[in-house]
């Protein structure tokens, strides 16, 4: 049994449909690597501006953070990317906040800027866990305030719907009768 017109137009179909998605999944691995790539030399340069900043040497960055100086090197020229503990000993080590590398690296989503939170985030005083303690006080007051807004607002919204009670004072009309 020969095949017929219209299965050799439906397999050339198909077979143009699996090479075009092949094509969509290639560029979308091209964009995935070099997504983490950019992130790589991305936070490499970060980390790098920041220990220049810093005037620390590479060496003893290394040795604040508890990694190889060639392994630091890799990592600020982009060929390697740091775990989140190999970042956290790195943030130490800067005496900078562990989250700003974090959202740096992709670990962590961009959080609100404030003053506040800057201001405790560039803190050199206290430590990491503190640091996270006094901005989960600082966002759960901001929640609460949010919440009681909202509360008021809906008060507000609701005793405006209401119909207003009569301000008038006559009295009401009485018929009279005329006997």
């Amino acid at each position: 049994m020969t095949p017929s017109n219209d299965d050799r137009i439906d397999n050339q179909g198909i077979v143009a449909k699996v090479s075009e998605a092949t094509e969509v999944v290639a560029e979308a691995s091209d964009l995935v690597a070099s997504v983490v790539t950019t992130a790589a030399s991305d936070i490499g340069s970060y980390i790098r501006s920041q220990r220049e900043a810093a005037q620390v040497s590479m060496r003893q960055l290394a040795s604040r953070a508890g990694v190889s100086n060639p392994y630091l090197s890799q990592i600020e020229r982009g060929l390697r990317k740091p775990s989140a503990e190999v970042l956290t000993q790195i943030a130490k080590g800067l005496r900078v906040s562990s989250e700003v590398l974090y959202v740096r690296a992709g670990f962590l989503e961009e959080r609100p800027h404030g003053p506040v939170r800057d201001a405790l985030l560039g803190d050199t005083e206290i430590n990491e866990r503190q640091k996270h303690v006094l901005i989960e006080i600082y966002d759960s007051f901001r929640r609460e305030n949010e919440q009681a807004q909202k509360a008021e607002d809906a008060q507000v919204t609701a005793s405006q719907s209401e119909p207003e009670p009569s301000t008038d004072t006559e009295p009401p009309i009485q018929e009279s009768s005329h006997d």
